[in-house]
């Protein structure tokens, strides 16, 4: 049964709206029609996608032009580290399907026989078919080598990052809840760390997309607001950082299209199981297994963990942090005919954690937890009519249901008890016909998603002092529950507090007030239109490619979005040139929007909470350039350097509510994001192998903000660097792996130069802080060092024999917004691992074990401090793992 609608006279009264009575087009209605239709048409019991994936097959034939049965076939790309051996069956066929879009090399061989290897370049979901003639091998000429080239550099104008399974592996990964953004943060240029998954892409906040076997995935993908899928699951992920082609919309900073693994076409099956345990009581345990045949297959992961430091502490040593975490992952695949495939995707997640407290909040008895819930269902269909189209549909359905609970005694919580209860469904489908055929790579597609939104919101200040309805002669808050209007102040021998907001007095439970509470539905809907076409004109490809978005939320925009790209090869010198120009459609956050977009004046009954200004978040407009080059030297090496130029109006970010994890979106008048992304790769040199990623970003806001809860103090429309800035990142990491199966180490060199930390811009605001505040950021006051029990009140000695180990406060007179705001204090930290395959050199189960260090030199850092967008939160302390993993 199709899920939107029965017959026409059915249609969901929203979606009907949408189609139909914003979209006055015959055209655009037709379109949405026939979107729906192919979309319920393609809900088979069973599925596999090849929408962002590509499928290589071909025949092997010997001199006489009979079938070549048994020959090998190895598809490599030494960049990525992807590679695959098959052989071939007894009419000579081989396939490869399921393969990450970039370049590779295939090579075919058999005892007696010369080899044969070529470049193939793999760049549509379109199967690719290849015949191939084996010779006979001769003395004078034991290998022949067809049509080969660098293999390294690709002749495309998007700048991306390739990762391959074998390359994440051994990749040192802290926590398996949030995998896949460690290995996107460590592997990918410009892209800076934050706490609990969190992420700043080239100079943006949380403006990240995930394409999962061709379903968008637009909604955040922290540990706070979803649970991510195990990596056990991941085959490869292309991370484009680049302007991305014209398919992509909503969060563009960075689109992570990730390919899942499949059990098609493994006749024998196969997986794993693993059990670690390490520091902080932290233990997992992951299951795999693959099986199938030539018509089916099936792949399903399983995995739990549980820690007692789940999220990163705003101590460094962890306070009330334990949580645990759970996800099953099932990827069904059929394949009856070879025109014909069905795939079905299906997960569900759910972690339950505490919320870290600081020392004076676990002397309060603060005990705020956190459950998560995720569900996902995904079913596509592909058709291929001929050898250049194919029509590709997708289904899906994803659900994250967030629960915050405040602790039971409610003035544990200071300055205010919170729970909140919020559900976010994303129902959507998509349908592209791709056509691949001469200088022509196409693909034009459709694309709608409806997203239902649900937020139950229950506020009560805990805090007299917070909003004092009077101030006593000396400006000091007065505690006394008695008055509750300004009026009353004089009588009782004080002042009006000036900065009341009054709407919050009915809802201080210290004058015996109640419980704000907020309740609300919504629905956001988008219609997207697109075409694209990479054209390779010898050694020139030209990216062709418009987006229409039709957005109808809180707030309405239309755009149309033109695509353009252009690289051209220097094949002499193995050097590629890119150029590039995107527009883009940047929609809100879809979490807390509703409350967010609700609370400025004329809202919540005349603006409740206080915010300054909120009017429905406007969607973002923004102008992208891009231009970069790639260079190989010889066959080892290939450097890639992109830079980038974003301006955008309407830009967006989180506030943080007091110390809780509860973030509310808002916008930006504006912003101007630049930088330079850099990568530099070693393939394999006798078991050595070397990447190395850099990043400077200048991130540049402008005032006014709009949205928010409260507290949205007065701000001017001047620029500021905002806390996703950072003059320089890079991450080293080196691998080294013994013939045979030996033994393998790596490691990981991570250097931050440090992120806009704007609460402590000066002396006076150091002195400020609380003794444990102080301390966290290691403040002094020439050889004296605050502490949790004795801060520091005053300091009469010159810069610079006062400052923080921690944090970089600028000297005196010279701290600027721009130019020149506070920093975290650059970092080095360090990462290793240590692994044995097959210990026991068994040939059909193996067991291998993996120790990881983590942060090896037990580096005290900050990744935030007192930030409104996200906190204060310290990177993690030395850890430890270990792991043992049966292979069969």
């Amino acid at each position: 049964m199709c899920p939107f609608f029965d017959d026409r006279r059915q249609v969901t009264p929203g979606l009907h709206r949408f189609c139909f009575r914003n979209l006055r087009t015959a055209l655009a209605q037709r379109a949405c029609w026939c979107l729906l239709l192919s979309g319920c048409f393609a809900v088979p019991v069973f599925g596999q996608s090849l929408g962002s994936s590509g499928t290589l097959r071909g025949v092997v034939l010997d001199p006489s032009g009979a079938v070549f049965s048994g020959a090998e076939v190895q598809l490599q790309n030494s960049v990525s580290g992807f590679q695959r051996t098959t052989t071939t069956d007894d009419s000579g066929r081989f396939e490869f399907s399921n393969v990450p879009f970039n370049p590779y090399r295939l090579s075919i061989s058999s005892e007696g026989f010369q080899s044969v290897q070529r470049e193939v370049t793999i760049r549509t979901s379109v199967p690719i078919d290849l015949h191939v003639t084996l010779q006979i091998e001769t003395a004078s000429n034991e290998v022949t080598v067809q049509a080969v080239g660098s293999g390294l550099v690709e002749s495309t104008p998007v700048a991306h990052t390739d990762l391959d399974s074998s390359l994440i592996d051994k990749m040192p990964i802290g926590n398996a809840s949030i995998g896949m953004s460690e290995a996107v943060t460590n592997a990918t240029p410009g892209v800076a760390a934050d706490a609990n998954g969190f992420f700043h892409p080239l100079g943006d906040h949380a403006e990240a997309a995930v394409s999962l076997d061709n379903q968008p995935i637009n909604d955040q993908n922290s540990k706070l607001f979803s649970n991510q899928l195990s990596l056990d699951a991941i085959q490869s992920m292309e991370v484009i950082s680049g302007v991305p082609p014209a398919e992509y919309g909503d969060k563009t900073s960075l689109v992570i299209d990730a390919v899942t693994k499949s059990g098609l076409g493994e006749t024998s099956p196969h997986g794993s199981f693993s059990a670690q345990y390490g520091t902080f009581d932290t233990s997992s345990v992951d299951f795999s297994l693959g099986a199938g045949g030539a018509k089916w297959g099936n792949f399903l992961t399983v995995n739990g963990t549980n820690s007692h430091r789940f999220l990163d502490s705003p101590e460094f040593e962890p306070l009330h942090d334990r949580g645990n975490g759970q996800g099953i992952f099932d990827r069904i695949d059929f394949q009856p005919n070879t025109t014909d495939s069905f795939h079905l995707n299906l997960s569900v997640g759910r972690s339950w954690f505490q919320i870290p407290n600081t020392y004076p909040q676990s002397a309060a008895g603060q005990d705020q937890r956190q459950q998560i819930r995720t569900m996902n269902i995904a079913p596509g269909w592909t058709h291929l009519f001929n050898s250049t189209t194919l029509l590709t549909s997708n289904l899906f359905v994803r659900l994250d249901h967030v629960q915050f609970f405040p602790s039971p005694n409610p003035f544990s919580d200071v300055p205010a008890t919170v729970s909140q209860d919020r559900r976010l469904a994303a129902l959507g489908a998509r349908t592209d016909l791709s056509y691949s055929k001469g200088i022509h790579d196409a693909r034009f597609g459709v694309q709608l998603q409806h997203h239902l939104l649900t937020e139950n919101f229950d506020l009560g200040l805990t805090d007299p002092s917070f909003n004092p309805v009077c101030l006593d002669a000396q400006g000091n808050p007065v505690t006394d529950a008695s008055p509750t209007e300004p009026g009353q102040c004089a009588g009782a021998g004080f002042k009006p507090n000036p900065d009341l907001l009054p709407g919050l007095v009915p809802y201080d439970l210290t004058r015996g007030g109640s419980r704000f509470h907020f309740h609300r539905t919504g629905d956001i809907k988008e219609l997207s239109f697109y075409g694209q076409d990479a054209m390779k004109i010898r050694d020139l490809t030209l990216n062709l490619g418009l987006r229409a978005d039709f957005y109808r939320g809180l707030s309405r925009a239309n755009q149309l979005e033109p695509r353009i790209g252009v690289s051209y090869l220097v094949a002499p010198t193995m050097t590629v040139l890119r150029l590039s120009y995107g527009r883009f459609l940047e929609t809100p956050y879809n979490e807390n929007l509703l409350l967010s977009s609700a609370t400025g004046a004329g809202g919540l009954a005349g603006n409740v909470l206080g915010a300054l200004e909120s009017v429905p978040l406007q969607a973002g407009r923004r102008n992208q350039f891009n231009a970069g080059f790639q260079q190989g030297l010889g066959r080892l090496v290939v450097v890639t350097a992109d830079y980038f130029w974003k301006y955008t109006r309407n830009a967006y970010d989180f506030d943080v509510l007091f110390d809780t994890p509860l973030t509310f979106p808002i916008e930006w008048r504006k912003s101007k994001i630049d930088g330079l992304g850099v990568r530099v790769n070693l393939t394999d040199l006798h078991g050595f192998s070397a990447y190395s990623v850099m990043g400077h970003t200048r991130s540049r806001f402008f005032g006014p903000e709009n949205g928010g809860l409260i507290f949205n103090s007065p701000l001017d429309t001047g620029v500021f660097r905002i806390d996703h800035d950072q003059a320089f990142q890079q991450s080293t990491h080196f691998q080294y792996q013994l013939p045979k199966h030996g033994p393998w180490v790596a490691l990981t060199w991570r250097y931050d130069s440090g992120q806009v930390a704007g609460a402590v811009p000066d002396l006076q605001s150091a002195l400020a802080l609380t003794g444990d505040q102080q301390a966290a950021i290691g403040f002094h006051c020439g050889s004296t060092y605050a502490t949790r029990s004795d801060p520091i009140t005053t300091c009469d000695l010159p810069y610079p024999e006062w400052g923080a180990t921690r944090l970089v406060i600028p000297a005196p007179g010279t701290e600027n917004d721009d130019t020149n705001p506070p920093r975290i204090a650059p970092r080095h930290l360090f990462d290793l691992g240590l692994g044995f395959d097959n210990i026991l050199r068994t040939d059909r189960y193996q067991l291998n074990f993996r120790l990881t260090v983590l942060n090896l030199t037990d580096k005290v850092a900050l990744y935030n401090f007192l930030s409104t967008f996200s906190g204060t939160h310290f990177v993690a302390p030395r850890t430890v793992q270990a792991q043992l993993r049966l292979v069969f």
